[in-house]
């Protein structure tokens, strides 16, 4: 049974009213969290939140299938611009050095707004690609990527060069620290690649919308450009005019809270909601450009399951090597963002277990892996760190295993599962056990502690085993049922990706309490306020709203 009816029952006014306050909350919460985990799979967390969110409210009508493609192509489609420098740009706006300097400011801002629109434009494209009723193959898609890697590098030899700062020669539109503001510093320029990501944007739009003729991807590109333009300077005017005019804050109504701000926290924060609210709209505004189950075509699939499995190890080894190892090669490869996302593009497109995976096990690797090396591991100890990742790596395997085997009895499924749980717990009780054994050592007078934190003890399972066995499990019982009503995946890929997201960070910002006190209060709480009643508002709504029994059963029925 279709939740369409559902949807036109509350049409237009609530649907457009929901999906632009809660694709706004989902965007800034995701973009507030990126923030702690870095640029391309820090992003990816907003594209996620707003494109389970969106999809839920927007997509009812879509199969399961085509639901996870479109959230895994959101995600995928922000993690691009990633790779664009931006930090010296925010810096043009409010660097103790130029405040006063308005021509610096105004470029700072114009720049903001250039790269914000290409970072956004690219997820709002991708997006689009996911929710069309026109149909993309895998290797039309990776063609069309080796094509934009040639477009980014002419848009980069175009627009960013030359750049050569021992000559102090600057491209002509450069928006990181320049000799023209600071003739007299000792500044260090960054090479930027604005320039590719503009060409690229252009190249993918003009290819949605002239070769394949898909209005829906051309127009969400664009809303998405808007966004990003809106969304970059509009976030940062609260951090310039912070540091520009502090009173302006401080001596308001809100100064005893804004005195605890992190400004580039709500910076980050304030960027992702406004770009989730005008992405939002555009959503809203055009979903009856939107896919239906018949259009979608679940049974679609042109990856085996064996390709699909190889694709997933390759890829995740490469990020667990990338982000926790160093090898080069493989650096310079997950490093370019394009070509980062090469094999997911493909498995999204043309596999049934990758769309559902990508977004919930995959894009939790890295957050997990972080949140656990920030907060339990000695960086000393390398030999134990591998041990440990090996370990659980194989609680995983067993994992995967332990469903193909016994797909079709799922009382033996869940007790193999339950198995590899118990299995996985091994390293938690030895990690609780060195713990123990840490606080017990006196530390010799002169010297540091290696802090363990409060959540050392179950580290590996709060942080790696929990996260993504569930991520995994999850992903893969709803993969049986592809065809399924989209909101059997989107309300439970909500629910998981907001908690996961939510409560590691939550533990990466130290446990931040909302019931302390205000004056109590750090720089990370009213943020992690924000996020907390981001999560809750979510989960209500997909709990509440549109629920229907088949949803239930498609997580449970043989």
């Amino acid at each position: 049974m279709s939740d369409l009816p559902d949807q036109s029952k509350l049409s237009t006014g609530v649907i457009i009213l929901l999906t632009v306050v809660l694709g706004a909350m989902s965007a800034g919460t995701g973009w507030g969290i990126r923030g702690q985990y870095g640029h391309e799979t820090g992003a990816m967390m907003a594209g996620c939140l707003f494109g389970f969110i969106t999809v839920f409210l927007c997509a009812p009508q879509l199969s399961s299938l085509s639901a996870a493609r479109a959230v895994a192509l959101c995600a995928l489609g922000v993690s691009i611009g990633g790779s664009m420098t931006y930090g010296q740009t925010v810096g043009l706006t409010h660097d103790r050095e130029i405040i006063g300097n308005l021509d610096a400011y105004r470029w700072g801002m114009i720049g903001l707004a250039l790269k914000g629109g290409c970072w956004i434009g690219l997820c709002g494209t991708f997006f689009g690609i996911g929710l069309s009723r026109v149909r993309y193959r895998p290797f039309e898609m990776l063609i069309l990527l080796v094509a934009l890697v040639m477009i980014y590098f002419f848009g980069v030899w175009f627009f960013n060069t030359p750049f050569d700062p021992e000559t102090k020669t600057l491209p002509r539109f450069y928006f990181s620290d320049n000799y023209l503001f600071e003739p007299d510093a000792e500044i260090k320029p960054r090479v930027e690649t604005w320039g590719g990501m503009f060409a690229g944007l252009i190249a993918l739009l003009a290819y949605a919308r002239v070769i394949k003729g898909d209005r829906l991807a051309f127009r969400l590109g664009l809303w998405a450009t808007l966004g990003g333009a809106c969304g970059f300077p509009g976030g940062q005017w609260f951090q310039a005019t912070n540091a520009w005019t502090p009173e302006f804050f401080s001596e308001s109504p809100v100064g005893f809270i804004t005195s605890k701000f992190n400004w580039w926290n709500i910076m980050e924060t304030t960027f992702g909601t406004i770009w989730g609210a005008i992405l939002g709209l555009g959503v809203a505004l055009n979903r009856h450009l939107i896919g239906t189950k018949e259009e979608s075509d679940a049974q679609d699939v042109e990856l085996t399951l064996g390709a699909e499995w190889a694709l997933l190890a390759i890829h995740v080894g490469s990020i667990v090597g990338h982000e926790f190892f160093e090898f080069f090669p493989l650096d310079i490869f997950m490093s370019f963002s394009w070509t980062m996302i090469l094999i997911p593009v493909a498995g999204v497109i043309g596999g049934r277990l990758w769309p559902y995976l990508m977004p919930l096990l995959v894009l939790s690797v890295p957050i997990a892996g972080k949140t656990f090396r920030g907060l339990t591991i000695n960086h000393e100890d390398f030999a134990m760190t591998t041990l440990l990742w090996a370990y659980c790596a194989l609680a995983v395997v067993w994992a995967i295993a332990a469903v193909l085997i016994t797909q079709r009895r799922a009382a033996v499924r869940v007790w193999v599962l339950l198995a590899t749980v118990v299995f996985a717990a091994g390293p938690i009780l030895y990690r609780g056990y060195k713990a123990w054994q840490h606080a017990q050592t006196p530390v010799a007078e002169g010297t540091e502690s290696v802090p363990l934190g409060l959540s050392a003890p179950y580290g590996i399972g709060a942080f790696l085993v929990a996260p993504l066995v569930i991520s995994l499990v999850f992903g893969f019982a709803l993969s049986l049922r592809p065809d399924a009503p989209s909101r059997a995946f989107t309300r439970w890929g909500t629910i998981i990706a907001s908690l996961t997201f939510f409560g590691l960070n939550f533990a990466f910002f130290g446990y931040p309490w909302r019931w302390y006190p205000i004056e109590d209060w750090g720089g990370r709480h009213a943020n992690n306020l924000y996020f907390e009643i981001t999560c809750i508002l979510m989960i209500l709504t997909v709990l509440v709203w549109g629920w229907r029994s088949n949803s239930i059963e498609s997580l449970t029925d043989e």
